[in-house]
């Protein structure tokens, strides 16, 4: 049986990057919370902005990604959507997953930065959960593609601060990948949704640039 290669795309995310990511989603959460003024968060807003400035400099001209044919130095890095894109981006809803045999199972608690009606999950969260939650099984079975379609059915309000069991399967017709999601507190269904997308070739990705040293 030949051994199933995991698609990636881009290089991996710096480990301050993802420590960032997870201080950053904690802190939001936090604000969120206070119930009045505190001085220390305008104290940290401004060091953050202070930290940028000093950043700044650092970063290339050209804000665009180095993919593709004849890009220069002067772009940045683009860092690889394939899998657990919340690890490095506090947007990105955070999950676990293990992905064999067609299927995936894990695990997703949503912190309070992800909340809309009261107590529970943004609906729009959801939807982009579902998005790299299927996106990451065809990654690491191997093949991928662009998503062409994805629908969600909202059953249960989905809430907050509650650990929530992720199941996903898909399968390949035609070079088109069906994949399917359903997200359940206990046995309790919450939502699920479907995707379509376009199986793409290894051989059709344009390059990458590495990260400049």
């Amino acid at each position: 049986m030949t051994p199933i290669v995991p698609w990636t795309f881009g290089e991996s995310a710096l480990p301050e990057t993802m420590a960032l990511a997870d201080a950053v989603r904690d802190l939001v959460g936090v604000a969120l919370s206070l119930e009045g003024p505190a001085p220390v968060i305008g104290e940290l807003t401004e060091q953050i902005r202070a930290v940028c400035a000093r950043l700044q400099p650092q970063l290339p001209r050209d804000g665009r990604p180095r993919v593709g044919l004849d890009v220069g130095d002067d772009r940045r890095v683009y860092i690889d959507h394939s899998r657990d894109v919340g690890d490095y981006n506090p947007f990105f809803p955070q999950y676990r997953l293990t992905c064999a045999d067609g299927r995936a199972d894990g695990e997703v608690e949503f912190p309070i930065a992800y909340e809309g009606p009261p107590g529970v999950v943004h609906g729009g969260f959801l939807a982009l959960l579902f998005d790299c939650v299927l996106q990451q099984l065809n990654c690491d079975l191997g093949t991928a593609g662009k998503t062409a379609s994805i629908s969600v059915r909202y059953r249960r309000p989905t809430p907050i601060l509650t650990t929530l069991r992720i199941f996903a399967t898909r399968e390949i017709v035609d070079r088109r990948i069906n994949s399917t999601a359903e997200l359940y507190r206990d046995d309790e269904l919450l939502c699920a949704a479907e995707m379509s997308a376009v199986a793409g070739t290894r051989e059709a990705l344009p390059p990458v640039s590495p990260r400049r040293t």
